[in-house]
């Protein structure tokens, strides 16, 4: 796993992702079935019957699982691209390619000088983990936009400013790749292009931001950290129910309010963090802003209400970024994330049913795929402020590695 330049082309990188892949796409085409709920039936009901309302030129108004911002639109539309196939068919051909994106993109940084291959390969080995869930949602390709953001962003901060724009207008989450963004020019291009991209849409589409509202009423999804307080009480009598509830199986009855509000109190404590965060650092290094991307976003999947199956793409995408520098300190808590794939896997589809009744094998899998989600992100959070505030005296060697490493200018 070299990554100095002039190196043979990884060929045993290609074959694991062409061979990983294929897998992937018999269990999404149903060549393979994996036990547990078909978790294609999101593109061909959900995200189809979508389409048929958006190219109409509005948005599902009345549809309250429809929960993203605009540009999702221009996902769920992208089938439409290749008319020569069926609509399932169509969206699972642009996730593969999607997929292929995030895969070159990680193998041309990882040639460049002081970065390795590492990154590629935790793309390569960890996606997979997850199951036909990764081609059976679009979260890989907002994924494809936020690693196209970080790898930019280093060099060409409008750029990445851009694309991170962009992409919290397809999923919200990558606005937090501006985490570690020091430089005005990417803040300033995120705002023109998101409010820009915003504005066409209020005034094109109908309903472009009637996804907010749909936000209102959730209870707490039974995948997320909160949940495990209910799976546990279920066994002592507590007399709430599990329901399908705003396009996702959820928590409903006494105190459950109160758990969800705890979830949004840890987020907002994410969010201070983060700002004593910024305020503190020191010197930002090249990989810094990967790193401080990393660790927003796994501490605000951790504290969600939901925590869905394909929120971890999202991780293994960034977290994939961040190892593509060598002076990364982020391999325990993305080797966590990895771990916790294969958990959710599991967890979801293979015996959801479990997890739907709160038996010792589901909430054993919750609390493994959830506790690992919790280490990684404490983990992460402690080796981004020793290694940008706290300045540890390096070692001879490591004082000559950083002495060589560029300053991140993003």
């Amino acid at each position: 796993m070299t990554g100095a330049r002039g190196a043979g082309f990884p060929y045993g990188l290609l074959g694991a992702w062409i061979l990983t892949r294929l897998v992937l796409l018999l269990f999404v085409l149903r060549v393979f079935v994996l036990p547990g709920p078909d978790v294609t039936s999101d593109v061909s009901v959900i995200y189809q019957g979508w389409y048929e309302i958006l190219r109409t030129g509005t948005f599902p108004l009345d549809d309250v699982t429809w929960q993203y911002p605009p540009a999702a639109s221009l996902a769920i539309l992208s089938p439409g691209l290749l008319p020569f196939l069926d609509y399932p068919s169509a969206f699972f051909v642009l996730a593969l390619l999607a997929d292929l994106m995030v895969f070159a993109l990680l193998r041309y940084a990882g040639v460049r000088p002081g970065r390795t291959l590492r990154g590629a390969w935790v793309w390569v080995a960890g996606l997979p983990l997850l199951g036909p869930t990764v081609y059976a949602r679009y979260d890989v390709m907002v994924t494809a936009v936020a690693v196209a953001a970080l790898l930019a962003g280093a060099r060409h901060p409008r750029v990445m400013g851009a694309l991170a724009g962009f992409g919290a207008l397809l999923k919200v989450w990558p606005v937090l790749l501006l985490a570690g963004a020091v430089k005005r020019r990417a803040w300033t291009a995120a705002a023109v292009t998101g409010g820009g991209i915003a504005l066409l849409f209020w005034a094109a589409m109908p309903g472009a931001f009637s996804f907010l509202a749909f936000q209102r009423g959730r209870g707490t999804e039974v995948e997320s950290l909160g949940s495990l307080v209910f799976h546990v009480a279920r066994h002592f009598g507590w007399s709430g129910q599990v329901l399908l509830n705003y396009g996702s199986v959820e928590f409903l009855g006494p105190y459950v309010d109160v758990v969800s509000a705890a979830a949004l109190t840890l987020t907002a404590a994410a969010l201070a963090w983060l700002l004593l965060w910024r305020l503190r650092t020191g010197r930002m290094r090249s990989h810094t802003l990967a790193d401080a991307a990393f660790v927003a976003v796994l501490m605000f999947t951790a504290t969600s209400r939901v925590i869905s199956p394909q929120y971890m793409v999202w991780l293994v995408g960034i977290g994939a970024v961040c190892l593509c520098f060598r002076g990364s300190r982020m391999m325990p808590p993305v080797a966590m994330v990895v771990g916790a794939c294969a958990a959710t896997v599991l967890e979801f589809p293979v015996w959801f049913s479990h997890v739907v009744i709160s038996d010792w094998l589901g909430v054993t899998l919750l609390f493994a795929r959830d506790g690992l989600l919790v280490a990684a992100a404490l983990l992460a959070a402690r080796e981004l402020w020793w290694g940008t505030v706290t300045h540890p005296a390096p070692t001879l060697p490591a004082q000559a590695a950083r002495a060589r490493e560029p300053l991140s200018p993003s």
